[in-house]
């Protein structure tokens, strides 16, 4: 038994420790926000927060999280975290998602990133490509998730 502090929550989690965040997530908690795409930390779909830091949740096992705090898409866009509530209003202004797969972990991405920057700085396109590399859209809508991205960030400062 792994207990796993998601979302504000402990929870137990009774599954091999090798087993991976996202499996824990989708298949033992029932919370199905985090999404699996490549099952090889090369797209992004199952991007959660760990200590405030994105990871890849297909690749990280449970072991890895065991007494650290696990944010997933469901806490970031509940209302209740500020760049959530900017990174989720902006998304649906700017229609970013087409067939939505990617998207929580896209927006995972967007919020991590954006809780790194200093109070009032705007990123550049440069900074936001680089911060959103590692999440693939196969409907590329690329531009409209910078245009969310900058848009959020506006709403922040």
């Amino acid at each position: 038994m792994t207990t796993l502090h998601i979302n504000g929550k402990d929870r137990q989690v009774d599954a091999d420790p090798s087993t991976p965040i996202l499996w824990a997530l989708r298949d033992t908690l029932g919370m199905t926000g985090t999404k699996f795409g490549c099952g090889a930390a090369l797209c992004g779909a199952c991007t959660v927060h760990l200590n405030g830091q994105p990871i890849r949740s297909c690749v990280t096992p449970i072991s890895a999280a065991a007494g650290q705090k696990i944010t997933t898409i469901e806490a970031v866009t509940d209302g209740g975290d500020k760049v959530g509530k900017a990174v989720s209003a902006a998304w649906v202004k700017h229609d970013v998602a087409q067939c939505g797969y990617c998207q929580s972990g896209q927006i995972m991405s967007a919020t991590a990133f954006l809780k790194t920057l200093p109070p009032g700085k705007l990123p550049s396109e440069a900074d936001i490509d680089s911060a959103m590399a590692g999440n693939i859209c196969r409907c590329g809508t690329y531009a409209r998730i910078r245009a969310a991205v900058a848009d959020a960030a506006k709403t922040l400062a």
